[in-house]
């Protein structure tokens, strides 16, 4: 079957994680990429290259000689989509800058993955992933009181990926309707803020809340073979179920979940009901207890390594463990393909080709495509004039609850999108996180276990493009509202669906959460280390969906455009988390998982690590080859002589005899990156830049008054995102949307009947 992107050409100048990660997810949803090398091949030498650069075609070209610039910009002139995530402006210096390759082919989407954005103030320093990770607060370790804890994985970059990925495609939509390529810049820095999503939300002036409960069943277990075991605690599904196979006599589960609700003054019956509860999971093994609670239908999984997932029959038969013949290792297994697609389906094309390997096919096809690409921007179809959005006039139904979900369509509407959030009035007394994922939206409050409510869904769906859910597997289906049902009435609906562990394999029916996802493929276990496990301090897998659920929605909407044809998208936590772990998830022969990991990690060697300054911790990112620079920083002589320990001692030592602001200023007018350790989202949410660059919005509410919460990150020159509204009280555009769908006089009688709610849910 064809693939969504097959009859577009990419031009893949990126080098690290971020635009290599970016022209992978673009190659395995059937873009032709081009990857330009440095004649000595990728400047990091790492088995990741086998993932990141598959599919793709190599030449390489000098593009400090003008012989090679020229060809290059020849294949800029004949391409669709051009990556780079070079430091700002070292592509303008070179001739190859968004502005003169976009006056030279007018189509072409053209996307900048820099460290920092080209308007910050550390815009020229060399942004490492540690860098920004630690000015982006990443570094919160699992207990605060901990010192900062670093975590291997590359959150900045994937999450440029992942966002730069959804607005290449956006944009390419708004391609094909107007005719126009645009510039889109997706800085790393930018980037980690909606990773940070719920963690930045600030009610100035919050509301007297009920007093909190202690929460005794959720969390990390450890089981009778050592393991530990992830379980989702009494307030999750089937918690009853869960009782009766464990066998719990003491108490039935109202019991139980009574016994939990005590005030957390009341220290020692809250301590002598952890003990007992510790105790229980003792007394089995973890696989033992997974077992036992997937047949209950609640959540738990094994905390499992990267490595025993790998070997783990869901992984396997789910497809997001792929077996690739790679060209320097031979048999790899690798992450597989994140967003998936009915009839468009991506897949693996083939190994990272070897450097230069297809350097003749791809000049005997230069001018033809400069020539092609020259045609279009005199005549180009449909150019209709400008759309001010990528997705004006897209109409998204929003079924989605919790984060994922919901991210994907906070995400359609920052392009434009006009989304309706569809909640369940009967689901709980709040709306959870509504704040922060359901800006930009408009509410309603629609029973659709009612068969009126099921009506009044059919309805708004006559004049909708996108239908989004992540419910468990079947639960929509079991009420009529599943893809086959939808596209009865809709043949051409997008219909996407986000879950825990996908849609194929053994596991596609569990329900679980973020933490599931993080347990099961080896992210808690990297993190915890040889202690307890620890999940991420983002819900990096959680927001990284939505994303993704994004990528493919947008992906459908180009399909649907030349073709007419909707379809069906999926993605889902677990995929994400293979996406996130890219530098890792490769097994080969010889594989080595040395990987920093653990509470007490704090960088990955001495010239990528933290340093306790005298009044506050600082992060390193160099290169062997900035030693000389280094030292001639004053405090810091004779760094060349040092190697491994010693160096690593020598720093750890030299930095405790100054203040984090003098060191960083001394090495960045040095030449090498540093950043003060921020541990603190508040601080960084007030940070001046931030807020003036919309990544901190404080704005009005109409409920609450000032709230502050995260803000889009992609900057595009030409159909810009826009955060939309603050969340609107839950239920509260009923009335609007049902005038909309020609309703509106059923609106008194369908509030009376229940079947629509507009008071009494509040934003959680």
């Amino acid at each position: 079957m064809a693939s969504a992107l097959e009859h577009i050409r990419v031009i893949d100048f990126g080098q690290y994680i971020a635009g290599p990660l970016l022209g992978m997810l673009l190659a395995d949803q059937g873009a032709d990429v081009v990857r330009v090398e440095p004649p000595g091949g990728p400047v990091w030498d790492t088995p990741a290259n086998g993932t990141w650069n598959r599919g793709k075609r190599s030449i390489a070209l000098d593009l400090k000689g003008e012989g090679d610039r020229e060809v290059a910009r020849r294949l800029v002139a004949g391409a669709d989509v051009v990556i780079e995530n070079f430091r700002p402006g070292v592509m303008d210096r070179l001739g190859l800058g968004a502005r003169e390759m976009t006056e030279a082919n007018p189509g072409l989407v053209y996307c900048s993955l820099p460290g920092f954005a080209s308007d910050d103030p550390r815009a020229g320093m060399p942004a490492w992933e540690g860098v920004v990770a630690a000015a982006a607060a990443t570094f919160r370790p699992a207990d605060p009181a901990h010192r900062p804890a670093y975590t291997a994985i590359p959150i900045a970059s994937t999450y440029a990926a992942f966002q730069g990925a959804a607005s290449v495609v956006l944009a390419l939509n708004a391609r094909e309707r107007d005719g126009w390529g645009q510039h889109i810049e997706v800085p790393l820095f930018d980037a980690m803020f909606p990773s940070i999503g719920h963690h930045g939300l600030r009610v100035h002036e919050p509301r007297p809340e009920p007093a909190t409960f202690a929460t005794l069943w959720g969390g990390f277990f450890e089981c009778s073979d050592g393991k530990w075991l992830r379980f989702g605690g009494s307030g999750n599904q089937n918690f009853r179920q869960f009782v009766e196979g464990a066998g719990i006599e003491s108490w039935d589960a109202d019991g139980l979940i009574e016994l939990e609700r005590v005030l957390p003054e009341s220290s020692g019956e809250v301590a002598q009901m952890q003990e007992w509860i510790r105790e229980l999971f003792r007394t089995r093994t973890a696989q033992e207890w997974e077992d036992l609670i997937a047949e209950a239908g609640s959540e738990g999984a094994v905390c499992r390594t990267s490595e025993e997932w790998f070997d783990h029959p869901h992984a396997r038969e789910s497809q997001m463990v792929v077996e690739v013949e790679d060209r320097e290792r031979g048999r790899m297994l690798q992450p597989g393909v994140n967003a998936r697609m009915s009839l468009t389906p991506g897949r693996v094309r083939g190994p990272a080709p070897a450097v230069n390997e297809d350097r003749n096919s791809v000049l005997a096809e230069l001018d033809a495509r400069t020539r092609a690409a020259g045609q279009q921007s005199i005549d180009r179809p449909g150019a209709q004039g400008f759309l001010r959005a990528a997705l004006e006039g897209v109409r998204v139904l929003d079924l989605c609850i919790i984060l994922a979900g919901p991210t994907l369509g906070r995400t359609l509407a920052e392009f434009g999108a006009d989304v309706i959030k569809i909640d369940s009035p009967v689901r709980g007394s709040f709306v959870a996180r509504h704040n922060d994922i359901n800006r930009g939206k408009r509410s309603i409050l629609l029973d659709l276990k009612s068969e009126e409510g099921r009506e009044v869904f059919w309805r708004l769906l006559e004049t909708a493009d996108v239908v989004a859910q992540n419910y468990r597997a079947g639960k929509l289906e079991q009420l009529g509202l599943g893809y086959e049902e939808v596209r009865k009435r809709k043949p051409d609906i997008v219909y996407a669906s986000l879950n825990a562990y996908g849609h194929l394999g053994p596991w596609a029916g569990r329900p679980g959460h973020e933490q599931f996802a993080q347990t099961a493929a080896g992210m808690a276990e990297r993190f915890g280390g040889e202690g307890a496990p620890a999940v991420q301090p983002n819900p990096v897998n959680d927001y990284g969906t939505g994303y993704m659920g994004a990528y493919a929605v947008a992906l459908a909407l180009l399909h649907r455009q030349r073709t007419g044809q909707g379809q069906h998208v999926d993605t889902a936590l677990a995929y994400t988390a293979m996406t996130l772990q890219s530098p890792y998830m490769q097994r080969y022969e010889g594989k080595e998982w040395d990987e920093p990991r653990g509470q007490e990690a704090l960088g990955s060697g001495p010239l990528h690590r933290m340093y306790q300054a005298s009044d506050a911790w600082v992060f390193v990112g160099a290169r062997e080859s900035d030693l000389a620079r280094m030292g001639h920083v004053l405090g810091l002589p004779g760094l060349e002589e040092l190697q491994d320990a010693a160096l690593e001692q020598a720093l750890e030592e030299r930095f405790l005899g100054d203040a984090a602001d003098a060191w960083v200023g001394r090495l960045i007018e040095a030449g090498v990156g540093a950043q003060r350790v921020v541990t603190d989202v508040r601080e960084l949410m007030e940070d001046p830049w931030v807020k003036a660059h919309g990544l901190s919005l404080t704005r009005e509410h109409e409920e609450l008054g000032l709230i502050t919460t995260c803000g889009p990150a992609p900057r595009l020159s030409r159909t810009p995102v826009r955060p939309g509204n603050p969340a609107s009280r839950p239920g509260s555009d009923a009335r609007e949307i049902l005038e909309e769908a020609g309703l509106g006089s059923e609106f008194e009688r369908l509030v009376e009947a229940g079947v629509i709610v507009t008071e009494g849910v509040r934003a959680g």
